[in-house]
């Protein structure tokens, strides 16, 4: 299993590029059961935030509902555990939060592959960040 940081879903629905593109290829495999993935309910937030910056309310909503529909995807909840263990991942790595909750809810739940662009990622050990 893999997990999403959020930027894949942004990239997804807000670029037209090969970034784009590979990012909407990795979604159907998904979808279709092909790959087996997770994400944090936090990622809900961040895909509304940014589609709503770069492509407005209407386009940020049907986003939101893409994600929270998608079949195949497991969405972890923040509960005390994630945030305990992202509290330590900012502490040992100097993590900004929002970093640390994703990384805390995959590795709590078993997942050690992380598809982000954010280089952040990189200095978590228990981690291996692939690039979309």
């Amino acid at each position: 299993m893999i997990y999403l940081d959020s930027n894949v879903f942004i990239t997804a629905t807000i670029k037209s590029d090969e970034r784009g593109q590979k990012c909407r290829e990795l979604i159907r495999d998904i979808a279709t059961g092909e790959t087996k993935a997770a994400s944090s309910a936090l990622t809900f937030d961040e895909i509304f935030w940014r589609v709503k910056k770069e492509g407005g309310f209407d386009m940020a909503l049907i986003a939101a509902r893409t994600f929270l529909e998608m079949p195949n995807l497991v969405i972890i909840e923040t509960n005390e555990t994630i945030l305990l263990e992202a509290y330590n991942l900012i502490k040992n790595y100097k993590l900004d939060p929002r970093d640390a909750i994703h990384a805390a809810s995959a590795i709590v739940h078993g997942i050690f592959t992380i598809i982000s662009d954010d280089p952040d990622f990189d200095r978590i050990k228990e981690m291996n960040r692939k690039r979309i």
